[in-house]
């Protein structure tokens, strides 16, 4: 039987979802070299201010996702796509539900090497999650016409569960980012915390995702090095 290479680092992200900058460091020196990207949400943002991605690229750590999903009326979503490039993310998330006059004036504000993709449907959101929120509307269906919203807006790529990735990739151009969170270990599908649409790191590349964003798995693991090289098939 023929081993599959394993998967390269470039093609993973590790989440540093956390509020301790400390611990955030320390996963990046530990991880540096296994995964290719390092996601900077929230939680960390908030806490300690947009210093924090100057601080994670500095370890040497590789590329810096910044995760703020903004939703804001054009004008305030387009100053915060420029002042994002300024501090040195290479990725940066605003949410397709913006509507497409914020996503045109997002893709405006982009400058330099930097990447603007857009939230679809949050992998925490259920068919019936979605059918409340959508009448009528199933994640996969959202997906999908959020998807086509961003390729007419400019914009470099989408955020979607893996569950969707092969319908969406079938319908965007090929250099048309997929960024896929939800990425669960195979044998652990059934442990999902607050993830509703999830897949194995093989599933979801083979099914067209550019990156896979990875966090609990690995940083909840007792040892999240050997965590992350199981991850990618190093043995």
């Amino acid at each position: 039987m023929t081993v599959p290479e394993p998967i390269p680092p470039d093609r993973l992200c590790i989440a540093l979802d956390t509020p301790d900058l400390g611990q955030a460091l320390d996963w990046c020196r530990a991880l540096r070299g296994q995964a290719g990207w390092f996601k900077v949400g929230l939680t960390l943002f908030v806490r300690h201010g947009p210093s924090v991605v100057e601080r994670i690229a500095g370890e040497g750590a590789g590329r810096v996702f910044l995760d703020l999903k903004l939703h804001d009326i054009p004008a305030q979503v387009q100053g915060a796509v420029a002042a994002a490039g300024e501090v040195g993310a290479d990725l940066l998330t605003i949410h397709a539900s913006g509507g497409a006059a914020m996503l045109r004036a997002a893709a405006e504000a982009r400058r330099g090497p930097m990447r603007l993709v857009a939230v679809t449907v949050l992998t925490s959101l259920s068919d019936s999650d979605v059918g409340d929120l959508w009448p009528g509307q199933t994640a996969a269906g959202l997906a999908g016409r959020l998807a086509a919203l961003a390729v007419r807006s400019g914009l470099d790529g989408i955020v979607l569960s893996p569950r969707e990735v092969a319908d969406v990739r079938a319908s965007v151009p090929r250099d048309f980012w997929l960024v896929s969170p939800g990425i669960r270990p195979a044998g652990s599908i059934g442990s999902v915390d607050d993830q509703a649409r999830t897949a194995t790191p093989r599933g979801a590349l083979q099914a067209g995702a550019d990156l896979l964003v990875i966090g609990r798995p690995v940083t909840g693991a007792r040892d999240p090095v050997q965590a992350l090289r199981d991850l990618r098939g190093c043995g």
